[in-house]
């Protein structure tokens, strides 16, 4: 059984969010949900300025904190290391989110699932058609694009990303390029004073 993890190549990353949109499209997400972001910042001062890019997703933590709290057990590790959330077990009592040091976990709320992804107040038919997976009230994040995964397919953000600052394996094969990255460049986790074991590292 594979352990899945993730690594982000900030030397790579170039900002442009096409994992956000495909992120977005994959999951049918509605308005104000994002289940990946680009963070940035600019270091320096004019005219000698940079600007810096942190992907940022669930860390899929193997000690999360979210699952330890969840007061249903809603929130639970797959075999293969992915953190669910099962809607039909979830009260929407947000624990999960207070819970996450990463800020990795939305509420879906009634006008994000009946306003439209523009805000328009009437549904697409591409919002019409995924509708179904969400409801209100409940918590969603991301899943590592579990249901590609099962199939042999790279999450959506992966197999998007133009620069391939994003590399998903396994990390527990020795021979796998996220393994290997993190061994060769020392991969670091985020926040790891919080002592959660993300499945997540970066690279410079």
């Amino acid at each position: 059984m594979a352990t899945w993890g993730m690594v982000f190549d900030l030397r790579r990353c170039i900002g442009c969010n096409a994992c956000a949109v495909a992120c977005k499209q994959e999951n049918s997400l509605p308005d104000g949900v994002f289940f990946t972001k680009t963070l940035s910042e600019e270091v320096g001062e004019y005219p000698d300025v940079t600007r810096s890019y942190v992907p940022t997703i669930c860390n899929h933590c193997e000690d999360a904190p979210c699952e330890s709290a969840c007061p249903t057990g809603a929130t639970y590790t797959r075999p293969d290391g992915i953190v669910m959330v099962d809607r039909n077990k979830c009260i929407g009592c947000g624990t999960c989110i207070v819970a996450c040091p990463y800020d990795q976990r939305t509420r879906l709320e009634p006008e994000m699932l009946h306003e439209g992804l523009f805000g328009g107040g009437r549904l697409t038919p591409f919002e019409e058609q995924g509708i179904g997976r969400f409801t209100v009230g409940t918590v969603v994040k991301c899943t590592f694009c579990h249901e590609r995964v099962d199939a042999g397919q790279l999450p959506a953000c992966v197999a998007t990303c133009p620069t391939e600052a994003r590399i998903f394996g396994d990390l527990d094969d020795p021979a796998s390029r996220p393994r290997q990255l993190i061994l060769e460049r020392r991969g670091r986790q985020p926040l790891p004073e919080k002592n959660t074991n993300p499945r997540v590292f970066y690279i410079d």
